[in-house]
């Protein structure tokens, strides 16, 4: 923003951060002092100029314009400007997360974050990343970073915070479009059938756990889709897989991939019991997100351009790459999907309900056949012959019942 004044009349050019913002919000961006009724009053009559054309409060700035702004407006009572307040943070809290640091740029600054530290705060979190975004506030004229978008609390990696409002905007507009692109590491239990496809089931929060927990609701659950791609496996025992969210719903990579009967190795929320491998694998969620992939805005010196960061493993997520056998080097966290696609965009749609139908049932049969072989009554034995009776020989051609059946082919790709 610069301002130049004329007599009692104020010009501003309009700033790179400030491209495409509106004019209201121009406003409580750069003169807090001047209220909105005031605003839409010096609009309607004329009395705001953008390169000497009349707007209206909801038009959008482009960098380089010329705003007239008439003398006044700084007395109205409701356009007091509140005094920013700098949370005070110890030399320690300071230190732990510059320590996450892994990449700064004029328009953004990136963080690992650790597993087991919350993103925002709660009614019982009081210690939370964007509590610590203070640090990096150096004196009342520098912006306060802003978070762009969430990590849970056990998952770890990649962090991406906005340095000022105006990137905010436009790493927002980014995720919303879904041009970012997020790649994340996963441990899951045992290995699916396919070496890759997409899971395709929607969300909603499940009823009775205040919001804290989701399924899958097929009737009016949201739209989310997982990219998932098997990088290397562990016996039957586990797998070490990439999985790039399509959309962003709350919980999204934990709830399909326990949907199809692989949880993610420590998530008890959505495996329960089954999510935990004994042995020295850590009992910690094991999901990391690995890569980020988006366009930075252009801010001052910067030039702009793609933002490409990847973040490191934490402990214990490393150790049990190592403890089961997996290379780090057999993936470079590259998005998927960048290839030509050899299937049409229908044919990939019904491949992923197929398997993601059959993977659920094939998750349910054991149960029912369980339950069915309980509720089966016994035959009550007649006569003595019946007292010790004689196994049957198998049918020729026919395996035996405790056999497992081979599992359908997936769709070749």
């Amino acid at each position: 923003m610069t301002d130049t004044p004329t007599d009692n009349v104020r010009q501003f050019t309009v700033s790179e951060d400030d491209d495409g913002i509106r004019l209201d919000r121009w406003f409580k961006r750069n003169l807090p002092q001047i209220g909105f009724a005031t605003v839409s009053r010096w609009a309607r009559t004329g009395q705001i100029r953008v390169d000497g054309k009349r707007v209206k409060p909801e038009d959008r700035l482009e960098q380089g314009q010329v705003l007239r702004v008439p003398p006044g407006g700084e007395d109205a009572p409701a356009a007091k400007k509140a005094a920013r307040r700098v949370r005070t943070l110890s030399p320690e809290q300071i230190a732990e997360v510059r320590d996450m640091v892994i990449r700064e740029t004029p328009s953004a600054i990136v963080l690992n974050k650790p597993p087991g530290l919350a993103t925002q705060g709660g009614s019982k979190t009081t210690k939370h990343v964007d509590g610590l975004l203070d640090a990096f506030v150096t004196d009342e004229k520098t912006p306060r970073p802003r978070l762009v978008h969430r990590l849970d609390k056990d998952t770890s990696g990649v962090l991406l915070i906005a340095r000022t409002p105006g990137s905010a905007a436009s790493f927002s507009k980014r995720f919303a479009s879904r041009s970012a692109r997020k790649v994340y590491w996963a441990l899951v239990v045992g290995v699916p059938k396919l070496s890759e496809g997409v899971i395709d089931a929607p969300l909603a929060k499940q009823p009775g756990t205040g919001g804290e927990k989701m399924h899958i609701d097929e009737e009016n659950g949201a739209a989310a889709k997982t990219r998932y791609r098997v990088v290397e496996r562990a016996g039957q025992r586990a797998a070490w897989v990439e999985l790039e969210p399509l959309t962003g719903r709350t919980h999204q990579l934990r709830v399909h991939m326990a949907a199809i009967g692989h949880p993610i190795v420590g998530d008890g929320k959505y495996g329960g019991p089954d999510s935990f491998l004994t042995g020295a694998v850590s009992r910690k969620m094991h999901l990391h997100a690995r890569r980020l992939i988006i366009s930075e805005p252009k801010v001052g010196e910067g030039t702009g351009g793609k933002l490409d960061v990847t973040a490191e493993l934490p402990p214990h997520f490393a150790m049990s790459m190592e403890v089961l056998g997996f290379d780090q080097g057999l993936s470079d966290a590259s998005p998927m999907g960048d290839e030509a696609p050899e299937r049409s965009a229908e044919e990939k749609k019904q491949a992923a309900r197929r398997h993601f139908k059959q993977a659920r049932k094939e998750s349910r049969s054991p149960r029912r056949a369980r339950g069915a072989e309980s509720a089966k009554p016994k035959p009550k034995p007649k006569g003595k012959a019946a007292s010790k009776p004689a196994k049957p020989a198998p049918k020729a051609g026919k395996p035996p019942a405790n056999r497992a059946r081979p599992a359908p082919k997936g769709p070749r790709r």
